[in-house]
């Protein structure tokens, strides 16, 4: 059976998306929604697909099997409440929103339908990642560190809070989610965010350019994340860091370095995690078995509600608990 695909968001990931489904067999990007009928039609047209303006004109036409939803963080809301309506399991990339108001409204829906949905934090899907895993799994962590430093996007809206959400819960969402998913849930949070560089460079500036936040994690472990965008594009570092009694373990998006007793061993990153989160998508909307989807709405609304909790707590000058 051909799987008919539906892509909302016609921007660089959709574009990402878009290139791997028309290469796999027995997938079809069937059509393609844009922010207007023109947008939606340019891309579409790369695919042999139809090009819409307007989703619930587009789901209306199509007997779609999956969604692809690719939009900016201020755009959510009514995007998903229309695909939920008709019961059509869909891949979101992160963040799910600017805030957790609409997400937290979203996620009842799709668990009364007990919908299908997988969201695109790729860095799990990586082979590194299930090595760091599992390396983990005999080690008492006692305090992990990770940063996102780099530049700021071009986009207009990456630049405003609003829509957004911040370079946090925008870029470093990803790093806050893999604490989740290799150190366990998030208790408390005490953020700090300043405005250094960027809003001297750009007009409209309203996100933050550096920031640091101290999190507690259930198990007791302390950990902190930094990110900035003041950085030139051509320098950028990303990465996550396990320390304990045993030596260090750091990752970053490159390779996974294996420090133990003053040995070391270096692993190089291999495989396409945005094919492998896709494969584990399709096969679950084909077969119903959802256990290779190592992320879904849930899970994700879990990591927003961290990156959302580190705004608040840097308003209130105050930690805050989960």
């Amino acid at each position: 059976m051909t799987l008919k695909i539906g892509i909302i968001g016609t921007g660089w990931f959709s574009k990402v998306h878009a290139d791997l489904l028309a290469a796999m067999d027995e997938v079809q990007v069937q059509a393609v929604c844009g922010s207007s009928k023109e947008k939606g039609e340019e891309m579409a047209n790369q695919y042999g697909a139809a090009g819409y303006g307007d989703t619930t004109e587009m789901l209306d036409a199509e007997n779609l099997d999956a969604v692809y939803i690719c939009v900016p963080p201020h755009s959510h809301g009514a995007i998903e409440r229309s695909i939920i309506r008709r019961g059509i399991p869909f891949f979101i990339e992160k963040p799910l929103g600017v805030s957790t108001e609409i997400p937290a409204s979203l996620l009842q829906d799709i668990k009364e339908r007990q919908l299908l949905t997988s969201v695109g934090y790729h860095f799990r899907y990586q082979d590194n990642i299930a090595r760091l895993k599992e390396l983990l799994r005999g080690d008492k962590v006692g305090m992990i560190v990770g940063q996102w430093m780099g530049s700021m996007p071009g986009v207009a809206w990456w630049r405003n809070q609003e829509q957004s959400g911040g370079q946090f819960t925008e870029q470093t969402t990803h790093i806050v989610d893999l604490l989740r998913y290799l150190g366990g849930e998030v208790t408390e949070v005490y953020g700090m965010f300043g405005n250094r560089v960027v809003h001297e460079q750009h007009d409209n500036v309203t996100v933050s350019d550096v920031g640091t936040v101290s999190l507690k994690l259930e198990s007791g472990i302390v950990a902190n994340i930094s990110n900035t965008c003041v950085l030139p594009g051509e320098v950028s570092r990303v990465g996550l860091s396990f320390y304990n009694d045993r030596g260090l373990l750091d990752w970053n998006p490159e390779r996974l370095l294996e420090v133990r007793s003053g040995d070391s061993t270096e692993h190089a990153n291999s495989g396409d995690p945005y094919l492998a989160e896709s494969e584990a998508f399709l096969q679950a909307v084909r077969t119903g078995d959802r256990s290779r989807i190592l992320c879904d709405y849930e899970d994700g609304y879990k990591t927003l509600k961290v990156t959302c909790a580190a705004y608040e707590s840097a308003k209130l000058g105050l930690p805050v608990k989960l």
